[in-house]
This record gives structure tokens, sequence and C-alpha cells, in this order.
């Protein structure tokens, strides 16, 4: 895991944002402290946000899609998927990364990427922002939807 080069987060003024926040259910403990690290950059950058949980990584999709046709102008996408004995984390890892990249360009917003792909659940630990985490993805997916919000935002006023 490298975390070498990670842009520097917070301090964004998230004031009259919407975000909703999508996560699976899979992996609870990894994925509660994704939505841990997301609330907590979303609160303090005072932007509302809520949040709503889908069965898998698969549907997280279709759910940032419904989210943005409500208004949001973000998404934080989460959820975690685990490399098994078979093809199919390739194929929902790969169907996750491009049906959530279609969202975000069909509705021309930001879709934070918080879905973490792993060989085992210790990297998913190091990585949940949980006590003892390395990394807060979760936090980090938050920052990068608000900060691109407000680039588009920027960018289109």
């Amino acid at each position: 895991m490298s975390g070498a080069g990670a842009p520097a987060t917070g301090n964004i003024d998230g004031r009259g944002l919407h975000v909703v926040i999508v996560a699976g259910t899979w992996h609870d403990v990894i994925t509660d402290g994704l939505i841990a690290g997301a609330e907590r950059v979303l609160t303090e950058a005072q932007a509302t946000h809520r949040l709503v949980r889908v069965p898998g990584s698969f549907e997280l999709a279709l759910a940032a899609q419904a989210a943005f046709a409500g208004g949001a102008d973000a998404v934080v996408a989460l959820g975690v998927i685990i490399r098994g004995g078979t093809p199919h984390f390739e194929y929902v890892s790969a169907a996750t990364t491009d049906g959530l990249t279609r969202v975000a360009l069909d509705a021309g917003k930001p879709v934070g990427f918080g879905v973490l792909t792993l060989d085992d659940e210790q990297q998913g630990l190091d990585r949940a922002g949980l006590e003892g985490s390395k990394e807060d993805k979760g936090a980090e997916a938050a920052d990068a939807a608000l900060r691109t919000a407000l680039v588009v935002r920027e960018l289109r006023s």
C-alpha cells in the first residue's frame, strides 16, 4: 500500500452542496469505517448529506444514478470487493468501476470512488479509517467528490 503522493485533504467549504453516500453492505466492519470517514469529511465541510445502503458494490452505480436524478451534486460510492478463488472478483470490480464512471459522465457530476478492491480482509482494515488503519479511503473519496463538485460548479459559472 502506498500513500505516497496523496493530496492533502480537509479545509473544504461544502456549504450548498448536497452529497449522497451510497454504500454496499458486504464486509460491514470495513464498510462502516469507510462510511464514518466520508460522513466526517462531509460534516466538517458543512455539506448536506445522506446515506443509502445497497446490497453490494454492483448496485452502487444504479443508486448513484438515482441520487443524481434526485438532485445530488455529488455521490460518494463506498464498497468492498475481496478477491476469491473465482473470476467473480474481476467481473464485479470491472462492472462497478465502469458503471460508476458512466454514471458520473452521464450526469456531469462527480462520484467519489471509495470502492476497495482487495486481495484479503486485512488490506481493507488497513484502508478503512479504523483505529490502527494506515489510510482512510472513505474520507478520501468524500474529499475528492466535494473538491470535484466545486470545480464543476466553478467551470459552469
